[in-house]
């Protein structure tokens, strides 16, 4: 039973770059794409260049096909193309599927369980952190100097500081997915950025300098700017 022969399909030679293939899919896709030339469609040979292109145009399952093509032409040659050689062919490329098949269910769980466990919670807590500021500050203008206002303020920044400890223990409680490294290295900078205003702010409780309480209002703003990035990136996956 001979295998596909993908490299005719794409009319390229055995030893074509990757490039080279990926060149040839695609003037052949053009060529016979439904929604391209209709002189030259053809669901049947654009359905075999698919094919064929999703086999050699990943490096992984062409090398796969490539020792499978070998051998095979190995077996017809030495006239030993038997029902029971196709039917290990056909038993180790069902093998392979359902290997790629879990590993990208395993990515996919991954993926989920952290976007649930840790960006979702940790984005939250930020949130909630920074988007009272402006509000308090406001209150607090009224009289820096008022002692209750001044308490009201210490108490959220209080709270801060706790939301703060806890998103903190949650983003290092799972490792992020290779694929929300971006996203993860956004929330972690913001963290960085929080902590770092918080302790501006605490600063301006004791001596009423208002550079502490600007240069807190910058850094709650360029956290929040990570956060945004973060949030982007998650939406670039999902």
């Amino acid at each position: 039973m001979a295998i596909s022969d993908h490299y005719r399909t794409l009319n390229v030679n055995p030893t074509a770059t990757q490039e080279e293939i990926k060149r040839a899919y695609r003037r052949l896709a053009k060529q016979f794409h439904p929604d391209g030339n209709r002189e030259t469609a053809n669901h049947e040979k654009i359905a075999n260049v698919n094919a064929a292109y999703e086999v050699l145009g990943d490096p992984d399952s062409r090398r796969s096909y490539d020792h499978q093509r070998q051998y095979h032409a190995q077996l017809e040659s030495a006239g030993f193309a038997t029902e029971e050689s196709t039917r290990e062919q056909r038993n180790a490329a069902a093998q392979a599927r359902y290997r790629q098949q879990r590993a990208a269910r395993q990515t996919d769980e991954q993926l989920h369980l952290w976007l649930n466990r840790v960006y979702t919670p940790v984005s939250r807590m930020i949130q909630q952190i920074l988007k009272p500021i402006r509000d308090q500050i406001d209150d607090l203008s009224a009289d820096p100097f008022d002692d209750e206002l001044m308490a009201d303020f210490q108490t959220y920044l209080e709270d801060c500081r706790d939301r703060l400890s806890r998103a903190e223990a949650i983003f290092r409680s799972l490792p992020n997915p290779p694929s929300l490294a971006g996203a993860a290295a956004s929330l972690y900078h913001c963290l960085n950025q929080i902590n770092d205003g918080i302790e501006q702010f605490e600063f301006y409780t004791l001596n009423y300098d208002e550079y502490y309480l600007h240069t807190g209002q910058e850094l709650f703003r360029i956290a929040a700017g990570l956060r945004r990035e973060a949030q982007s990136g998650v939406k670039n996956i999902t």
